[in-house]
C-alpha cells in the first residue's frame, strides 16, 4: 500500500473489513457507542477528581457515596429524598438491618 495518508486509511479499512461486514449483517448494534460513553462519563470525571480527595480514606468514602447515588439513579429513587430519609433513620437502625436503608428497598 501507499505510504501516504490515503494509503494508511485504505490499509486500515481493508484490515477491519470483515468486522464491518459482520456488523452490517446483524443489525442489532448501534453505529456508535454514545450511550456507553454517556453512562461512564461520571466515573471518568470522578476518577480525575479522586486524585484530590485529600487521602486514601477520603477517596474511599467518596467512592461509597458515588456508588449509593448511582444505586439511587438505577432504582429511580431521588437521591436527595433518600439521603434525607436515611440520615434521619440510620442512628436508630440495627446493624443487622442496615440493608433496609439501601436505595430501592
Amino acid at each position: 500500500m501507499l505510504k501516504s495518508k490515503i494509503g494508511t486509511v485504505n490499509s486500515y479499512a481493508l484490515g477491519i473489513w470483515r468486522r464491518k461486514e459482520r456488523y452490517l449483517e446483524d443489525g442489532k448494534y448501534e453505529i456508535d457507542n454514545n450511550w456507553v460513553e454517556n453512562h461512564i462519563r461520571p466515573t471518568a470525571l470522578g476518577r480525575k477528581n479522586y486524585l484530590f480527595a485529600g487521602s486514601h480514606d477520603s477517596a474511599q468514602r467518596a467512592a461509597m457515596i458515588y456508588s449509593l447515588l448511582a444505586t439511587c439513579k438505577k432504582n429511580n429513587v431521588g437521591p436527595s429524598a433518600w439521603l434525607t430519609d436515611v440520615l434521619a433513620k440510620i442512628q436508630d437502625q440495627p446493624i443487622n438491618k442496615i440493608e433496609e436503608l439501601l436505595p430501592g428497598k
